[in-house]
């Protein structure tokens, strides 16, 4: 049997606007690139949100992480899952000393990111306190996913939960469908949600699937039209073709004590378009 490591690529380049950037490339084909120099956040991809998503607190929305200059982590700690058959890159981000000033809390924040043999790519979050004083933060990965015609995908996984609806200054409800489906402007914070959440795509036949552990939370958002065409980042009608579906930890905030360590993952994986929410188990741990 041949050794997988000898098809598994690490590189790394210039791209969009000069930014420094990492291609991870695996045996089948599959990439995904990690932009790890940037000085304002990118529409698009996985931003990181932390120490605060959205305007759950007095930073700019978001934080300071997504936008700020990374660096490739070249002793990082052992991580317990297996990567001998994956292509992964290791990154760090320290607070400087603008950050100290906005948000007093030392920390490290060590990001792996890996892409499996079949395309699956995973994002691996830890933090650490190197204060001397507890911290509290929330967080969430803002992922953005592809697809063909919002008005033909649905969400299963997060029916019958409650939601903080910031439509409706954030104000709890709970969902009634056995699908989330979309006709309008939605943006949401589903609570205490399953370890797995299917996006079906019925047009391009596939489903997105995404893994989460230590992120009890979901986000899902879609500006439709009238927000799309006020934001100048945005297309008018790229609405259409995007959805974000975030695992995040925002109802409740994460504590840390002085040494301690917080770690969240989220996986992503694209399947047929059969897989379903009688396919979810809200009981059973993240594999792998």
């Amino acid at each position: 049997m041949s050794d997988q490591k000898s098809f598994i690529f690490v590189e790394t380049c210039k791209g969009v606007n000069g930014l420094d950037k990492v291609i991870l490339r695996e045996v089948r084909g599959s990439s995904a690139e990690a932009i790890f120099k940037s000085l304002k956040p990118i529409r698009g991809g996985i931003p990181i949100c932390f120490p605060q998503f959205s305007s759950h607190g007095t930073l700019d929305r978001h934080g300071f992480a997504r936008n700020r200059f990374w660096s490739i982590d070249t002793d990082p700690p052992p991580f317990p899952t297996s990567t001998s058959s994956k292509a992964f890159v290791d990154l760090i981000l320290r607070p400087s000393e603008d950050d100290l000033k906005i948000w007093p809390h030392s920390f490290e924040f060590r990001l792996r990111v890996t892409l499996g043999p079949g395309g699956d790519l995973m994002l691996t979050s830890r933090i650490r306190n190197t204060d001397v004083k507890p911290f509290q933060f929330t967080f969430a990965y803002h992922t953005y996913f592809s697809v063909s015609d919002i008005s033909e995908v649905r969400i299963e996984g997060l029916e019958t939960l409650d939601y903080l609806d910031n439509l409706h200054n954030k104000d709890r409800f709970t969902e009634q469908g056995d699908a989330i489906t979309f006709e309008s402007e939605v943006d949401r914070v589903y609570i205490s949600t399953p370890t797995k959440i299917a996006i079906l795509d019925h047009e391009k036949k596939r489903t997105f699937v995404l893994r989460k552990e230590g992120l009890p939370d979901a986000v899902v958002w879609n500006p439709w039209d009238r927000k799309a065409k006020a934001m100048p980042d945005f297309g008018d009608d790229e609405y259409k073709h995007m959805l974000c579906v975030e695992a995040a930890a925002v109802e409740k905030c994460i504590t840390l004590k002085p040494g301690e360590e917080w770690k969240g993952r989220q996986e992503l994986s694209a399947v047929p378009s059969s897989y379903c929410s009688g396919q979810l188990d809200p009981q059973k741990v993240l594999q792998g």
